[in-house]
């Protein structure tokens, strides 16, 4: 099984991702876009892709222009029947991909939230193993409009669209899913300076935050990284 794994911006990672990923014993190849990493033109030579969070947002062509690019090899895996995970940043590169309005700004949210899964969510493979409201890893500022034809699968009263899916397994998901405690304790380290300004007082709120909400977030993660995985259809 390969999986190519797009990174847009520098600390992000694959958190409990790399559990799933080695259970399946998946190979895994990074392309760090953002520092100029070529692209494939096709999604021959992959069975599933996965394409990480960023700083920047969907429609910064401009300072990061292999985006339109990017977009289009998301497209071109989903329509090809094969699994494509797009996380934040990512999500909202999947919903450009297909057409829909990326939306700059307005949708801040940042630690453990609350998401709730739709009708359609609870009936979804990869939301199987977690209940139908469970807290989650936030951060982001932007949101999407769901791509025609989306399926809806989560929400939260600051976010409407929090996760969606297109064709068979071609999923978008704001929140990070992915970032359990340690993934989370890193970012805090890693963007310190940047942390500083937007949330000043989060080292000290983030342990009792971290505590509360932690586990079930984790469990719920991992569920989901798993759930995802087999999705994939090896060639």
């Amino acid at each position: 099984m390969q999986v190519l794994v797009v990174q847009n911006y520098d600390g992000t990672g694959l958190g409990q991702l790399s559990t799933a990923l080695d259970e399946a014993d998946a190979e895994v190849e990074f392309v760090r876009a953002h520092k100029g990493e070529a692209l494939p033109d096709s999604p021959d030579g992959h069975d599933a892709l996965i394409v990480l969070g960023g700083g920047q947002n969907a429609r910064a062509d401009e300072e990061y222009p292999y985006l339109p690019k990017l977009c289009r090899l998301m497209r071109a895996f989903g329509d090809a029947d094969r699994s494509v995970l797009g996380i934040c940043l990512g999500s909202q590169l999947l919903a450009r991909a297909y057409g829909a309005e990326n939306i700059i700004g307005g949708a801040r949210e940042f630690s453990w939230r609350e998401v709730l899964l739709t009708e359609d969510g609870v009936a979804d493979p990869i939301f199987a193993g977690v209940p139908e409201a469970f807290p989650i890893f936030e951060w982001h500022d932007d949101t999407f409009v769901l791509p025609r034809g989306a399926t809806r699968l989560a929400g939260n009263l600051n976010t409407h669209n929090q996760a969606f899916r297109v064709r068979r397994a071609a999923y978008g998901i704001q929140f990070h899913f992915e970032a359990d405690r340690e993934l989370v304790e890193q970012w805090s380290s890693d963007f310190a300076a940047l942390l500083k300004d937007r949330e000043p007082d989060w080292p000290e709120r983030m342990p009792a935050e971290a505590e509360r909400f932690g586990p079930a977030a984790d469990a719920a993660g991992l569920a989901i990284a798993r759930a995802w995985m087999g999705t994939v259809r090896a060639r």
